[in-house]
């Protein structure tokens, strides 16, 4: 079995942008305000502390940008051409193949407001771009 190339720190940058990116997504100026009426969210409930998942979220980052950079490689291999291109359309693919599908399906037998559904989504879109865009524009070494 052959393990296809991976650039780590492209891989690490595009977990750190994950938490940029949840931060100004949720941010009370942003969309943070109705995502926590929508999900029925109490953001200055006394007591609570984010570290957990914050922690959480940092590992499953982690494996999200180095499953896409592990399938971006390979989507090169298979296509050629840019490995930009190769990235980007991995990350779009991927969110639309298992990301969306998924969240629309959990969503709709949780009764959650379709329009938290699309908030979600539409979230998780954004944060595979950043994340297809760095590991795009940062390969392995020998690949391009």
């Amino acid at each position: 079995m052959t393990v296809p190339e991976i650039n780590y720190w492209a891989v690490l940058l595009a977990t750190l942008s994950s938490m940029v990116v949840g931060s100004i997504w949720y941010a009370r100026g942003v969309f943070g305000t109705r995502w926590s009426k929508l999900a029925n969210v109490d953001m200055d409930r006394p007591g609570a502390s984010a570290v957990g998942p914050i922690i959480v979220t940092l590992i499953v980052s982690f494996v999200t940008a180095w499953v896409l950079a592990g399938a971006s490689t390979i989507a090169w291999h298979f296509y050629g051409g840019s490995y930009l291109l190769a990235a980007l359309f991995t990350a779009i693919i991927l969110w639309a193949g298992l990301t969306a599908a998924r969240f629309i399906t959990h969503d709709a037998f949780e009764g959650r407001p379709s329009s938290l559904t699309i908030l979600n989504i539409a979230h998780e879109l954004v944060t595979l771009v950043v994340m297809g865009l760095i590991i795009g524009v940062w390969p392995p070494a020998g690949t391009v």
